[in-house]
């Protein structure tokens, strides 16, 4: 099985969209571990009621796993997922970039020093 997935980066988030079609909540697991973000699960072949001649088969089963290296920071304690209507979106929100801000140094008052 393979789902087919999307990336997409918005202006505060990564998003990253996989077709779980047929997929329970319960068979899929998300993992974040050096920059990539893996998808795996198992998509169950339907269960067979008798004697069954198939015509067609394209549709895939068995165990999957995706691999998305992310680039960029992002801030993985307030990211989520979603499972709705066979799509499962995953959103990273983005850290704030704060290279290029200026930054005051404070400065305290010290003894003078006399030669």
């Amino acid at each position: 099985c393979h789902p087919s997935l999307d990336v997409l980066e918005t202006e505060t988030a990564m998003q990253v969209i996989v077709d779980v079609s047929g997929v329970p909540r319960e068979a899929l697991r998300l993992l974040i571990r050096e920059g990539v973000l893996i998808i795996a699960g198992e998509k169950a072949p339907p269960s067979s009621k008798g004697e069954q001649t198939f015509h067609l088969v394209e549709r895939e089963f068995g165990r999957f796993a995706r691999a998305v290296r992310l680039t960029g920071a992002f801030d993985i304690a307030k990211s989520h997922a979603r499972l709705a209507h066979g799509e499962l979106t995953i959103v990273l929100p983005k850290m704030a970039d704060r290279r290029g801000r200026a930054h005051l140094i404070p400065i305290s008052p010290g003894t003078e020093r006399r030669a």
